[in-house]
């Protein structure tokens, strides 16, 4: 299964609610050298902007998988531009308003969001291993 499949497997599962951040740490854990508990832990208080929020879940999710993968600036700078240059924002709030007003529902919005980071991410991680 790839990451993408995986995380969209998370967002679907109805047993168990993984907010964006966690989504996305918990679909890389174990190339992170991380249990499905710590990564899990882990992002617990970055859901919904930091729970307040500020910036999304799935892109802190994101940066957290960069920064324990050893990344550099280089790569936290282009997904930030990049998201910012698809969504016009990089806050929850903010994209959640936007999303509302396109008539999106939250859930389908998130999903989309975990799901872009952890392509991002899996690409990223194709390019490294050529």
């Amino acid at each position: 299964m790839d990451y993408v499949e995986k995380a969209r497997a998370l967002r679907a599962d109805p047993a168990v609610h993984y907010n964006c951040c966690q989504a996305v740490l918990v679909t890389f854990a174990d190339r992170l050298g991380l249990t499905l508990e710590q990564a899990n832990a882990l992002g617990a208080h970055f859901g919904s902007g930091m729970r307040h929020g500020s910036t999304c879940g799935a892109v802190s999710g994101a940066l957290m998988v960069l920064g324990l993968l050893g990344c550099d600036e280089k790569q936290s700078t282009a997904l930030l531009r990049d998201f910012r240059t698809r969504h016009g924002a990089l806050d929850c709030a903010d994209l959640l308003r936007a999303s509302k007003e396109r008539g999106e529902l939250r859930k389908d919005h998130c999903d989309s969001l975990v799901l872009e980071m952890s392509r991002f991410l899996e690409e990223l991680l194709r390019e490294q291993s050529t």
